[in-house]
């Protein structure tokens, strides 16, 4: 939806740390940090240990440094793990070697981001010990020691190191206290029950210091390798570092750049946060999960199940550091080898996403500032006068009557019930937003949600016991608590009742990191280690509680320091269980906060974007990097929320926008509209168009959706994940696939008729004309005139299609084209999965049809696998066949002559067909 205020510009910051405000740049961090101008990171020097050492010897001829440690120069600026990462301080030598490491004045970077560490440790610097490790059933236990103590207090001198081989491609290390329980992330994870026979793995350790060293068996590469700086535990800090095989790093969320990370320099934090989002902030998620692309084309990932504040370090070694301030080292790592199956094997442990009801793949609009239901209906009126597709109507906060949920605007929005009855009746949907922050003051007895979540003790309270009262869109607020069970209940009747009189479809959960426009609350936050760290990672503001409640604040799970980046996900269980029991339907959620598992509940959308060009290709790697998170269901505001919108940036955005997974147009109050029907007719026409082609797809779409249902496959995918020994591939984030066959290159520029895009290697077809392209692994010059959209089916798919309607519901029952791509070799492979579109667990009851679709030897085969009675109801009407060779004399129909047309760019067409979906049959051409 919104953040609290429109970002500013920014504004320089002083060399002392302030808190910083939105709008403005994050206080650069560098060591030495003597001035903002060259603060951060920036210039990869590829330090050599000559030129380190030449460097120092200049140093003391001219009376600089003083003599260093043989062992300080003997670590290559690459390989410099950060000793005294503490942001807003003024790194001196007294104060590293206080900490017992070395200090070497390195080249200031140039730039906002961090440069090569000034104090960073030495090869010897005390850590644990590997004192003991036995074999268990599933794997090992070890003990760890530290007999010196770190620098960070409270810590822990004994730990507990469990190992667990759960399968053949996934290993679980665990590192925490070994005497006292701790804070644990309450995430169902599936328990092996013997240990893997087979593991593609082999899983070594440095006992004296401790470290792991995890290699790939078939390749022999070092996966993991944390002997490279010290392990430490203390009770709000934990640290743990490892070299990479390559620079080829993905996930991390949430974040916004590209969607391969640099390693130069950068540190990624995890506190979920509102704020619009911009480049190197941390922002609405948390995913602690990376995919790592190895020499050769292998991959592997890794998930530290951990929800406390963190960062995530990058270096050119090429080395990553985990820093995270409470709770374990959990740790996960997928060994693959193939990306596809390093998602798949990563889903099998936060849960595959949830099957979205078919209309959940439709268009959806949205703006804040239709400002009445009346004007809201005078958009959907004129969408369907046009005839442009649409599945649901949304409203934002401007519904609700002074901005409280739960509640209605009595004068503008007097006849939204009216509204919703009309969209039902033309099979459209309704959704509306809510936020977690419940209004308190209302008089005693005049606002039920707020009276009665105080009754039964639902709000998050200050370490006191009372109340936290913060400030969001309806004035001060108290707000929910969805750790605790009794919440979920108090959510439910509270959308019950309001379901009675709007009977909404779909909900969107916004402002759930949760978001409050004071720092901790009306009172501040107490004092303490909770709300004052020892060690504060790198959150936008320099404070836990910038923009958000107090780490103190207590929740009935625990406090709010280990639940904060939970918030959105209790939400999101919470709000699909209401939907379940209120509609007895597939739920529709979208939130903006998100954490790993979250896909069993809601998609996301990738928050409060501008209209800008650079925005619209962002939302590439946003897309992109949620596929990797899990969470498929997932989409930009098109045409951008707030700023204007210009009529070749909205048509351009319409047309990558209906190929997000989730499509919405959505935009912010005060701002011209932008919905298709306001446009020139050119621009209308073009967006129709495009969301037709959408439409069209559907059945494809949700074959993809029904697959990442069951086994955890990507719906919008990286080229890599197809093409993963294609180095080529490995950096692209301006076009993307669906599924593994349907490549979308959009245009991205403003003012050109043509796009530049990557078309790997093999034979790829236009999906409108049929027409092919054989590539040789190589960027091409496409045509792109404002009304095309750029789209190719990879050689050896089958894309089944559906003639377009206005609405899914109207879409599902027109006859189906199935499009062949042939191979090189004349084969090619599909499938379809179909059911009602809105029932639950269609799949796991057996109520739903699915069917293979195979070409060999010029004999086109539908196999019907398994049939429901939903089959019956739609046809099969025609079948094209891209790179038929040369024109048939005749086409058999199981056996029997149909007509065909066959053109010159090798497209073969049958139709009329007439074949119930129900039916298997065979259709071979001589």
């Amino acid at each position: 939806m919104k953040s609290y205020q429109k970002l500013t510009a920014a504004v320089p910051q002083p060399a002392a740390c302030q808190v910083e405000e939105e709008g403005t740049a994050p206080m650069p961090a560098g060591h030495g940090k003597l001035a903002p101008s060259w603060v951060g990171s920036g210039l990869l020097v590829a330090a050599m240990l000559l030129s380190t050492i030449t460097v120092c010897v200049l140093r003391q001829v001219s009376g600089g440094w003083p003599v260093l440690p043989p062992k300080c120069l003997l670590v290559p600026e690459s390989h410099r793990f950060d000793c005294y990462p503490e942001r807003c301080v003024v790194v001196t030598q007294e104060l590293c070697e206080s900490r017992g490491c070395c200090f070497i004045e390195s080249t200031p970077p140039v730039g906002g981001k961090r440069g090569v560490p000034w104090c960073f440790y030495p090869p010897d610097f005390p850590s644990y010990t590997l004192e003991s490790l036995n074999q268990t059933a599933l794997g090992m236990v070890g003990l760890l020691v530290r007999r010196e103590k770190a620098y960070y207090p409270r810590d822990i001198k004994m730990l507990r190191l469990d190992v667990e081989f759960e399968t053949d491609t996934r290993l679980h290390i665990k590192i925490t206290d070994a005497a006292n329980p701790r804070y644990e992330v309450p995430l169902e994870v599936p328990r092996a029950m013997k240990r893997a026979e087979n593991p593609i793995y082999s899983l070594d350790f440095s006992w004296d210091p401790f470290g792991v060293l995890l290699r790939r068996r078939a390749t022999g590469t070092v996966l993991l390798n944390t002997t490279v700086a010290p392990l430490i535990f203390a009770d709000q800090f934990l640290q743990i570092a490892t070299s990479l095989p390559s620079r080829f790093l993905y996930g991390l969320g949430e974040h916004r750049g590209a969607f391969l990370h640099s390693l130069d320099w950068s540190t990624l934090t995890l506190w979920a946060r509102d704020v619009s989002p911009t480049e190197s902030f941390n922002l609405y998620g948390a995913h602690p999960f990376y995919l790592l692309m190895e020499e050769g084309g292998d991959a592997h990932g890794v998930f530290l199940l951990n929800s406390n504040a963190m960062e995530v370090a990058l270096q050119p070694a090429p080395g990553l550091t985990w820093r995270t301030i409470g709770g374990v080292l959990d740790f996960y790592i997928f060994l693959g080898p193939d990306p596809n199956m390093v998602i798949q094997q990563y889903q099998q442990v936060i849960g595959f996403p949830a099957m979205p009801p078919l209309w959940a793949l439709g268009f959806h609009l949205c703006r804040w500032g239709y400002g009445s239901s009346n004007k809201t209906w005078q958009t959907v009126r004129a969408m369907r006068n046009y005839q442009i597709p649409q599945d649901a109507q949304w409203n934002d906060i401007d519904y609700m009557d002074e901005y409280q949920d739960f509640t209605l605007d009595p004068q503008k929005f007097a006849s939204l019930p009216s509204l919703v009855e009309d969209l039902h009746k033309h099979g459209q949907r309704y959704v509306i937003i809510l936020d977690p922050g419940i209004s308190s003051t209302n008089p005693h007895g005049s606002y039920w949600p707020f009276d009665e979540g105080l009754r039964r003790g639902l709000f998050l309270n200050t370490t006191e016991g009372q109340l936290l009262i913060g400030q969001v869109w309806p004035g001060f607020t108290a707000f929910a608590d969805f750790s605790n069970p009794d919440t979920h209940q108090w959510w439910l009747e509270n959308l019950q009742r309001f379901h009675a009189h709007v009977p909404f479809d779909g909900l969107w959960i916004d402002m759930n990191e949760p978001s409050n426009f004071l720092d901790g609350s009306e009172d501040g936050c107490p004092p303490g280690e909770l709300d004052n760290p020892p060690y504060t990672p790198a959150v936008l503001g320099n404070s836990l509680s910038a923009k958000t409640v107090c780490a103190s604040a207590k929740q009935k799970a625990s406090v709010h320091y280990n639940l904060h980046n939970l918030y959105g996900l209790m939400e999101a269980e919470a709000t699909a269980s209401a939907l379940i029991q209120i509609r007895g339907k597939r739920p529709f959620v979208i939130s903006r906060s998100t954490f790993p598992s979250q896909g069993r509940y809601s998609g996301h959308w990738l928050g409060d974007n501008r209209s800008q060009w650079k925005d619209m290709y962002y939302s590439i790697p946003g897309l992109l990097s949620f596929s990797l998170f899990g969470i498929p269901l997932v989409g930009a505001d098109i045409c951008g929320f707030s700023g204007s919108t210009s009529e070749e940036l909205c048509t351009r955005w319409m047309q990558l926008g209906a190929f997000y997974p989730f499509a919405r147009n959505h935009n912010t109050r005060n701002e011209k509209a932008q919905d298709p029907t306001v446009f020139s007719p050119a621009a209308r026409t073009a967006m129709k168009d495009v969301l037709l082609t959408r439409y069209s797809l559907l059945p494809f779409l949700y074959t993809l959706f029904h697959r990442a249902h069951l086994q955890g496959d990507t719906v919008a995918r990286p080229l890599f994940f197809e093409f993963p020994r294609d180095v080529a591939t490995l950096g692209l984030d301006r076009q993307f696939l669906w599924g593994r066959s349907l490549l979308v290159t959009p245009v991205l520029e403003p003012g050109v008729d043509s796009v530049t895009g990557y078309v790997p290697q093999g034979v790829w077809y236009d999906f409108y004309t049929g027409s092919s392209v054989n590539s040789s692994g190589e960027m091409l010059k496409m045509s792109a005139p404002l009304e095309h959209l750029n789209l190719h089916v990879r050689e050896g798919a089958i894309l089944p299609t559906q003639k377009p309607g206005t609405t899914s519901e109207a879409t599902r029952g027109n006859p189906l084209r199935l499009i062949v791509a042939l191979s090189s070799s004349a084969t090619a492979w599909g499938d379809l999965f179909w059911d009602d579109g809105e029932s639950l667990d269609t799949f796991e009851r057996g109520n739903y049809s699915y069917l293979v679709f195979n070409v060999t030897q010029n004999i086109f085969t539908s196999t019907v696998l398994h049939s429901s009675t939903e089959a019956t109801k739609v046809t099969i009407g025609t079948l094209s066949i891209f790179g038929v060779q040369k024109a048939p004399s005749k086409v058999l129909l199981n056996g029997q002559e149909k007509p065909f047309s066959y053109l010159d760019n090798q497209v073969l067409t049958v139709s009329d067909l007439g074949l119930s979906l129900s039916q298997g049959f065979s259709l071979r051409w001589l």
